[in-house]
């Protein structure tokens, strides 16, 4: 086979990925496709954990079928017990001669196994396609699996000439609709939707995914040290229905407040701060133990700042409205950098139309 042709069906998995986008967490969500005589008998995603895995997905819908047929997988399939047996052994099990994956599974419970357990069966095993694209698509579960923490981006909304806001601080609405949804379904796909005590007390978001149909809500933390979130607060409000955490310090744990808010439906966490301020590695750190694998900023300069100095901001997504205000209002007014040249690069840049507002995404690139 050719590998244009190769490229071509697993881009078509990665299609089916898609599809298990934030559904599936914390298990990556992987496209899988059953081809026979340049025929594509099925496809197949993740479903929700504990659920099938795509490959067993497509081996049912294939059926008989599968048999003597070529696998195209975008993650190696598992070869380990958890809460579903191994795929390696399924696959092995439904006849297919073939298999051809995107990328190795970097997981220590998998890592080169289910290929190993593929080969020893007689199966033709080849890897290594399409990887760049495919790190990409699954950058929350590499990044959590290779760093131990989850993947975070900021999301922020600015003017044409980088503004977040008028000098009276109103920024309701820098973009148009469209671009709005987009964040909507930006939270959807992600685990937790983070941003601090302040842009509480000036905003009041309420951080929810708020699109038409069923969809899957992210758990909304607050970064709360002295709780001072007021009770009757939007984010507060809606905590019975829409998941929400409170990550405050030890002292104010057996406190009236933290008391009253557990009442109304938000945990409470807690981690030492210094002078107000949590450690944001322990913070993620507290996440991952969760299994969290994914964090979306909303924040204000000052959260983000911190987690751009900490170099803990993976990607930055900037929206960008059509319209200009001038004035002071830098989302970074902080950060510092006082020459050209210590300037913090960006690399795999995109950038898309969204109605009359733009798009762009960014990968910041740290310095060791």
């Amino acid at each position: 086979m050719t590998e244009t042709r190769i490229k071509q069906y697993l881009k078509m998995a990665m299609r089916a990925a898609e599809k298990a986008r934030g559904k599936c967490s914390p298990n990556p969500f992987v496209g899988s496709l059953i081809v026979k005589n340049d025929t594509v008998l099925s496809q197949g995603w993740t479903l929700e954990y504990g659920s099938d895995h795509s490959e067993i997905q497509a081996l049912k819908k294939a059926g008989k079928k599968a048999r003597g047929a070529t696998l195209f997988v975008t993650l190696e399939p598992c070869s380990h017990y958890g809460k579903t047996p191994p795929c390696a052994q399924a696959i092995i099990e439904a006849g297919i001669k073939e298999v051809y994956i995107g990328i190795s599974d970097p997981n220590p419970l998998v890592n080169g196994k289910g290929m190993q357990m593929l080969q020893e069966a007689g199966i033709e095993v080849h890897c290594g396609f399409l990887e760049d694209t495919i790190r990409t698509q699954l950058e929350y579960y590499l990044c959590y699996i290779q760093k131990n923490r989850p993947f975070v981006t900021w999301k922020t909304a600015l003017t044409l000439d980088g503004k977040y806001a008028a000098e009276d601080n109103s920024s309701r609405w820098i973009t148009g609709n469209n671009a709005r949804q987009f964040v909507h379904r930006l939270r959807g796909e992600t685990d937790v939707v983070l941003t601090g005590i302040n842009t509480v007390l000036s905003d009041n978001p309420l951080l929810n995914v708020r699109l038409p149909g069923n969809h899957k809500q992210p758990l909304r933390i607050v970064l709360d040290p002295l709780l001072k979130i007021p009770v009757q607060s939007g984010f507060i409000t809606i905590a019975s229905s829409f998941p929400a955490m409170i990550i405050t310090s030890s002292t104010m744990l057996k406190t009236p407040k933290a008391e009253k808010l557990q009442q109304k439906g938000v945990k409470i966490e807690t981690l030492q701060c210094q002078n107000n301020h949590f450690n944001l590695h322990e913070v993620l750190q507290l996440l991952s133990q969760m299994k969290y694998y994914s964090v979306l900023l909303e924040t204000g300069s000052g959260i983000a700042e911190a987690f751009i100095k900490a170099k803990l901001a993976d990607k930055i997504i900037f929206l960008y409205g059509a319209r200009i205000l001038g004035g002071t209002k830098s989302p970074l007014p902080t950060l510092g950098i006082e020459n050209i040249n210590q300037a913090l690069p960006m690399e795999k840049i995109s950038c898309r139309k969204m109605g009359q507002d733009i798009v762009v995404t960014a990968y910041p690139v740290y310095q060791a």
